[in-house]
């Protein structure tokens, strides 16, 4: 008998190994195995966790296939403007922060809180480049916001480089952002709001989820439970 949903598939799209699953699903390695395989049939509990872990979305019907559709958590791109307006108020001014700083800070925020939480604050798409985690959905979004006036691009010199720098001319919506949230955001910012464009992108190059992935592959947000200090924001228990 096959399972509704293909774990299989769906671990593999998360770059999680089937030790990792089989440990936050309390279970053996080989019954996972059995799982995966179809050898027996999923218990609606542990359908439930799994959907929980992966953020499985399902239809009313399913696929040809008899499957479940599975989608990666929407992006939360309303709150993504708030929370880059929310850092912008506090942090926009330094001369170092610029459009690289901005980058990896909010890299740091969903990292760091999905992490902490194993849920998503923006879940926005990063892709591993050279310079270190980009969001795919930054300038859609950024131009969006210059159209409504709601930010102005503007170019400014920091040391010898040209620099791309953003003026809110709007507050941030303060109702959108919960409580930890905010406290993720202010201490991603006092922890790395000070660093330039070149520290920041090489601090990045250490986190585990950008050394894991290939250069231009879109980063994991699964690979943050294989982190190391300075950068787990997660206390962990120790395992027997």
């Amino acid at each position: 008998m096959s399972n509704a949903i293909d774990i299989k598939k769906v671990r593999k799209k998360f770059g999680m190994s089937q030790e990792e699953l089989a440990r936050r699903l309390n279970m053996s390695r080989p019954t996972l195995i059995s799982l995966e395989k179809g050898i027996r049939p999923l218990k609606i509990e542990e359908q439930m966790e799994i959907e929980k872990i992966f953020g499985i979305v399902k239809e009313h019907e399913p696929d040809e296939n008899n499957n479940v559709r599975i989608e990666i958590p929407q992006k939360k791109l309303d709150k993504f403007k708030q929370v880059l307006l929310y850092i912008l108020e506090k942090v926009g001014g330094k001369p170092n922060v610029g459009l690289t700083v901005l980058y990896k800070l909010l890299y740091f925020i969903d990292f760091d809180y999905y992490e902490k939480y194993e849920e998503q604050l923006m879940g926005l798409t990063y892709i591993k480049n050279h310079h270190g985690p980009t969001p795919k959905e930054f300038i859609k979004v950024i131009e969006g916001m210059k159209k409504e006036k709601e930010i102005e691009e503007v170019k400014s010199q920091y040391f010898t480089f040209e620099q791309r720098k953003y003026l809110p001319h709007v507050n941030p919506d303060l109702s959108q952002l919960n409580g930890r949230e905010i406290e993720m955001i202010d201490s991603v910012l006092a922890r790395l709001a000070h660093m330039s464009a070149t520290e920041l992108s090489n601090y990045s190059h250490a986190d585990v989820p950008w050394m894991s992935h290939e250069d231009g592959e879109e980063i994991s947000y699964e690979s943050v439970f294989y982190r190391n200090d300075p950068y787990s924001v997660r206390k962990y228990e120790d395992e027997l």
